[in-house]
């Protein structure tokens, strides 16, 4: 291999190796959230969140937020909801306040808050303390 090719592979290989190591180091933020939500409401609730149904799922991704999903359990008659997202952006703060102004978003919470029932002291989701992580 000529001394043009080497460059080339070694090129390459520095790339690839800081590529891989950026995203090995990239910061993620999960955050787990609880509510509950209206026993009379659940069918609803699970039509608005369907796979079929768009609904915000696009500004989520746009402010950063991956693997979100929602859970639902009953625990002695009551209903309630967990939610887990992973936050990949470099401002946590900014981006929700930028979520929070969306008039698409202001519609959607609209249509689902009153289906849910915030925990006691709570407005909305109550954001749950992370006490393990698997990798």
């Amino acid at each position: 291999m000529d001394k043009a090719g080497k460059f080339a592979v070694a090129l390459i290989f520095a790339s690839t190796a800081i590529f891989i190591g950026g995203c090995a180091q990239r910061r993620v933020k999960r955050v787990g959230m609880v509510i509950g939500v209206r026993p009379e409401k659940i069918a609803e609730y699970k039509e608005l969140h369907a796979d079929s149904n768009p609904g915000v799922r696009d500004l989520l991704t746009k402010y950063n937020m991956h693997n979100f999903s929602i859970f639902l359990y009953e625990i002695d008659g009551k209903f309630y909801e967990f939610g887990y997202y992973e936050y990949t952006g470099e401002n946590y703060e900014e981006d929700m306040a930028k979520l929070d102004a969306e008039p698409r978003n202001k519609r959607w919470l609209k249509i689902c808050d009153p289906l849910q029932i915030p925990l006691e002291g709570e407005k909305s989701w109550a954001i749950m303390e992370r006490v393990y992580y698997n990798d």
